[in-house]
């Protein structure tokens, strides 16, 4: 405890409610379900180092925190954004008393992918002597962000967004203890909180607490969600895993003659912030790959839109190339 972290600081709901057993946690079913390797080693304490790789809001420090719980083990938490070589170093040294106490220490690295390869490379001799267990939590693809070194050390499991229905039994679980009375909602209030959370457990349960912040005789109208909702932020990563699974249902969209669909992940990607001319490029390799011959005509047309991007610019681009969108979803394959 420090002047800098008093002991009742605030929390937000989201942190207040963290599950303390498996049955409090929401989502991953197909890892937590019964019979599970990861629910058995949580279970069991069965410890061994780990990569969650998930989106944000899916469980990734909860987990950690359970398993260092049911493995009655010293949980210690750093981020790779703030964190080096010099804390690593006197974490492993805090370790190694513990571990003359008899208690293993899980080390929990919150965005281990902004680690260096150096930096990555420093946990090796402490993994492998099983002086700290590193749990690394990460949305980017590990297979591309970490060392093999350090991967062929660690189990990765990949978690996914938390789909509407348990969003919406977890929204519903908690609002009795929201406040000194609790708080109420119908369900389309709940439905319309669990969309803009787009599968994100900590963004809905701080649009819930903000909700009831301003709710009337405790409780929360759809009405008044708008200047909280606002414009709801798209999960959209530049470069990253979210990005390419974007252009890559385009394509599919595309090449499943589904022109509704493939406008839907056109704009998608364009409210995103995605650049048209990428898009384009995108447009002319579909052209090209799944339509061919079947209409050559289809070539010219998402060229065009290309070049109509290029000298006018948006909006006007864009217009283009989502009349390209829809002829190459419309035309024969």
């Amino acid at each position: 405890m420090s002047l800098f972290e008093p002991e009742n600081q605030f929390q937000p709901l989201a942190a207040r409610l963290r599950p303390e057993s498996l049955a409090d946690f929401v989502g991953q079913a197909h890892l937590l379900a019964p019979g599970k390797p990861l629910r058995q080693a949580i279970e069991n304490g069965q410890l061994h180092s780990m990569i969650f790789w998930g989106p944000p809001g899916t469980g990734k420090t909860s987990l950690a925190r359970l398993l260092a719980h049911y493995a009655e083990a010293e949980f210690v938490s750093i981020s790779a954004v703030l964190s080096g070589v010099k804390e690593i170093r006197n974490i492993v040294a805090m370790a190694k008393q513990v571990a003359g106490h008899g208690r293993k220490t899980i080390l929990f690295v919150d965005e281990v992918h902004r680690f260096n390869k150096g930096q990555q490379d420093a946990f090796l001799p402490h993994v492998e002597e099983v002086t700290i267990i590193l749990v690394g939590a990460t949305t980017e693809n590990p297979s591309f962000e970490l060392n093999n070194a350090l991967l062929s050390r660690a189990r990765v499991y990949r978690l996914h967004s938390i789909d509407e229905e348990d969003m919406l039994g977890l929204l519903q679980r908690v609002m009795p203890g929201i406040g000194e009375t609790g708080i109420k909602a119908d369900i389309g209030v709940l439905k319309a909180i669990t969309t803009s959370a787009q599968g994100d457990a900590r963004l809905a349960l701080n649009l819930l607490e903000i909700a009831a912040d301003s709710a009337v005789d405790d409780t929360i109208k759809l009405d008044q969600l708008g200047p909280i909702l606002g414009e709801s932020a798209r999960r959209f990563d530049q470069g990253g895993d979210l990005f390419y699974e974007q252009i890559s249902a385009l394509h599919k969209a595309v090449r499943g003659s589904a022109p509704d669909a493939a406008l839907y992940w056109f704009a998608r990607m364009l409210d995103g912030g995605c650049d048209p001319l990428y898009i384009a490029r995108r447009v002319v390799r579909m052209a090209t790959e799944d339509i061919g011959n079947a209409d050559p005509r289809a070539l010219q047309v998402a060229l065009n839109s290309w070049d109509v991007q290029r000298r006018l610019g948006s909006p006007e681009g864009e217009l283009a190339i989502a009349q390209a969108v829809i002829y190459l979803a419309t035309a024969p394959k």
